[in-house]
């Protein structure tokens, strides 16, 4: 554990890790982006329906707040003139609330997509360690939030300070309009600004987002040895898999051994090699392979051969030519067609001499193998 926490994380993070830290919540995200989403939502809302609003609430106001003596002295009529007001003034900035709610929800699929977790919002008592706070506080990450912070200050301060140069002259003679005109030239001076000073941020935003994705893939950054410890997991451990590998063999040896009483016939090398066949004479196919095997294995065929009543053929080109060009469960290639005939009209002879207890035939010698299917192994 030593030597791991000792190596730097170099490699690029996995699919698995990846995959691992999204259903942690762990995504990069950026609160400069869906900010200024929302800001320059709210100044083109401001621009778009900021002089409908303004009417209405003027009209609201002059309705809504004009009593007459009889119900000024009326107990419950002004209460119920301040409901009516606050229900229209809700009903005039409804739009406004609306497609905030969608900005809010859409911003962060911008930068890391739509990622629910419990773990990110399950609370964790580490993080309230004052000690560790002070380190976060000091850290790389909480640098670069001081030098954002003193950025958009910065930033906003030059740009505030230009729009109120510009619109000085405005913002002061606005006392000498007519309210109605008043309102409606002031709400469109705070649209303005307001919209500067939110495309300003755009600065912040170009920062922020790279600095966030390169911040979230140097945490996710892996060791050689993490790698490697993933892959174990994964795919499970060389022990594992060397065990799985050696039942699978046994697993298939032993299917491979119960069709060697059923074969036809065992043709031989004759000490070496052990290759047993099957026809069936009522199918459209041609002999099958349905075992074979060298050495031991080869010797493990004979026995179960003898066993079981199984003639034993003995042709070293043949057996050769037949392990190295036929897969167990499939037939022999068409070149080797008269070679084995020639094995199965023997034994085909051999049973009928049995049954009748005549003289066995003698059996083939110099069966033909052809040349491409020749093994001097």
């Amino acid at each position: 554990m030593a030597e791991d926490s000792d190596q730097e994380k170099t490699e690029e993070p996995t699919s698995k890790r990846l995959d691992d830290a999204q259903k942690k919540g762990q995504i990069a995200r950026s609160r400069e982006l869906n900010t200024f989403a929302m800001l320059m939502t709210s100044a083109a809302l401001f621009l778009m329906l900021g002089g409908g609003v303004g009417e209405g609430l003027v009209n609201m106001m002059r309705s809504r707040f004009q009593l007459s003596r009889e119900m000024i002295f009326d107990a419950a009529s002004p209460i119920i003139h301040f409901k009516q007001a606050m229900f229209d003034s809700l009903l005039l900035i409804a739009p406004f609330l609306a497609a905030m709610v969608v900005v809010a929800i859409i911003a962060p699929l911008a930068l890391g997509g739509w990622v629910f977790s419990w773990d990110a919002i399950t609370p964790k008592f580490e993080k309230l360690d004052p000690i560790k706070g002070i380190g976060r506080l000091f850290a790389l990450h909480g640098l670069i939030e001081l030098v954002k912070a003193l950025l958009k200050f910065l930033l906003i301060f030059i740009v505030a300070l230009a729009l109120y140069r510009r619109f000085l002259n405005e913002l002061v003679g606005l006392g000498a309009e007519p309210i109605a005109q008043a309102v409606g030239h002031g709400l469109g001076i705070i649209g303005d600004c307001f919209l500067v000073l939110s495309a300003s941020l755009s600065a912040v935003v170009m920062f922020d987002v790279p600095f966030q994705l390169w911040e979230h893939n140097k945490k996710l950054k892996m060791t050689l040895q993490e790698i490697k410890d993933e892959m174990k997991e994964s795919e499970g451990s060389p022990e594992v898999k060397g065990r799985l590998r050696r039942m699978q063999m046994e697993m298939a040896q032993n299917r491979m051994m119960a069709e060697v009483p059923k074969a036809d016939v065992i043709v031989t090398n004759p000490s070496h090699y052990a290759v047993a066949l099957k026809y069936d004479p009522d199918s459209n196919g041609a002999p099958k392979l349905v075992a074979k095997g060298v050495d031991l294995m080869a010797a493990q065929i004979r026995n179960l051969a003898i066993a079981a009543d199984v003639p034993l053929l003995a042709s070293p080109p043949l057996a050769r030519a037949l392990y190295y060009s036929t897969d167990l469960d499939k037939e022999i290639p068409k070149g080797l067609y008269l070679a084995v005939a020639q094995v199965l009209a023997y034994v085909y002879q051999l049973k009928t001499a049995r049954q009748h207890r005549w003289a066995e035939p003698m059996p083939p010698k110099d069966i033909p193998v052809p040349d491409e299917f020749k093994q001097n192994r």
